[in-house]
């Protein structure tokens, strides 16, 4: 691991190591991937005001996140076929993340099932990622599961109502089941690490949806099924429904505009994450540090506010918390160490992002990331 630097190195890896169409899933965005590019491009354009000749000797980028204990202010964001990663992904970085004192986010949409990940983590909580879907009654039953399996949030995920043009997986013939077309099957023959692997997991696909979905029961009956699942009739008063039965905290996922920020508190939110959905879904949508200032100002009094979006290193952790973010979430930064490395390259991820955090924070004269402001910050 010597030659692993930074989170760039830990994406270079992946690419060598992870099958094409699943490397381009977690590396693209929508459309053109304007707003994909924006996320990270935006965060190179807020600069640091650094001090000097102040004691910070004694560091500290503990935190809080909806009352939680956290090492630093990130959690693992909810990504979607995380275990096509790296053959049992969601188990593997879920592992990393307890270890290193942040949450982990399981997504609707894993390879692992719920019940695996708490049973591999030793029922250490973690938080799970629900996705509002046409059947209710399904719903019900992952908001149960979740709470059976100790989850101590749940992040509503509000900006999938319908699903933006994916340009790439569409080339790559990234479908449920994948089409194994003559060039995806030479790109796997190129990856004998991943495909070994991948042989010595039971867990090949969506644990949390098959077998739990009545006539669902294999990944083409799945297709049938996700197809007529995602509901553009979804409104905050699902989320209401969702708050009168769940007993844990609640994360609205997905906010981008103040005046969604103001109805996801008064819904009985305990957090909102200003989020365009890692640019995946509405091309030429705002990045999310753009985003961030003007929510945190309409609502950062009554709630907490997070964001996701660009994240690559400690010092977009520190930019955000520093414009009024109280966590932030790592997605792509998570899914290079995992394609490169299983768990220990999430890990190395995580060391990565807390140690930069911690660097940048001291040469902008703080010593506790719970007193970091705008005052750090001089923007361009």
């Amino acid at each position: 691991m010597k030659h692993i630097a930074c989170i760039e190195d830990l994406r270079a890896l992946a690419r060598r190591r992870v099958p094409r169409m699943f490397y381009d899933y977690v590396d693209t965005g929508s459309w053109t991937g304007y707003t994909y590019r924006s996320n990270e491009a935006d965060f190179q354009r807020i600069e640091f005001r650094q001090r000097v000749a102040l004691d910070i000797a004694v560091r500290s980028t503990a935190t809080t996140m909806v009352g939680q204990p956290v090492a630093m202010p990130v959690a693992i964001a909810p990504t979607g076929m995380t275990g096509m990663q790296h053959a049992d992904g969601e188990i593997l970085a879920a592992r990393a993340a307890r270890d290193a004192g942040i949450p982990f986010t399981l997504s609707t949409m894993s390879i692992c099932p719920i019940e695996a990940v708490a049973e591999a983590t030793g029922r250490h909580p973690f938080w799970f990622q629900l996705y509002v879907l046409r059947d209710r009654g399904f719903v019900e039953s992952l908001i149960d599961r979740a709470q059976a399996a100790n989850c101590s949030a749940l992040v509503v995920t509000m900006d999938l109502q319908v699903m933006g043009l994916r340009h790439k997986d569409k080339k790559n013939g990234l479908s449920a089941p994948p089409r194994p077309t003559l060039r995806n099957l030479a790109n796997l023959a190129t990856k004998p690490r991943w495909c070994w692997n991948m042989l010595a997991t039971k867990h090949r696909q969506f644990g949390n949806i098959v077998g739990h979905v009545k006539g669902v029961d294999d990944m083409r009956s799945l297709a049938d099924w996700t197809r007529e699942q995602f509901d553009p009739h979804l409104s905050w008063r699902d989320i209401e429904w969702i708050r009168g039965r769940w007993n844990g905290k609640l994360i609205v996922k997905g906010i981008q505009h103040p005046d969604d920020a103001r109805l996801a508190v008064k819904s009985g939110a305990d957090a909102i994450v200003v989020s365009n959905h890692g640019g995946r879904q509405l091309d030429g949508a705002s990045s999310s540090i753009s985003s961030l200032p003007a929510i945190v100002e309409a609502v950062g009094r009554d709630i907490e506010v997070h964001m996701d979006g660009g994240i690559r290193s400690g010092q977009d952790v520190l930019k955000a918390v520093a414009l009024g973010a109280r966590g932030t979430y790592i997605g792509r930064a998570m899914m290079y160490g995992l394609g490169a490395m299983g768990q220990r390259g999430v890990a190395a991820a995580l060391d990565i992002i807390r140690t930069e955090l911690d660097l940048s924070m001291a040469f902008c004269g703080k010593t506790d990331i719970r007193s970091v402001g705008r005052e750090i910050l001089h923007m361009k």
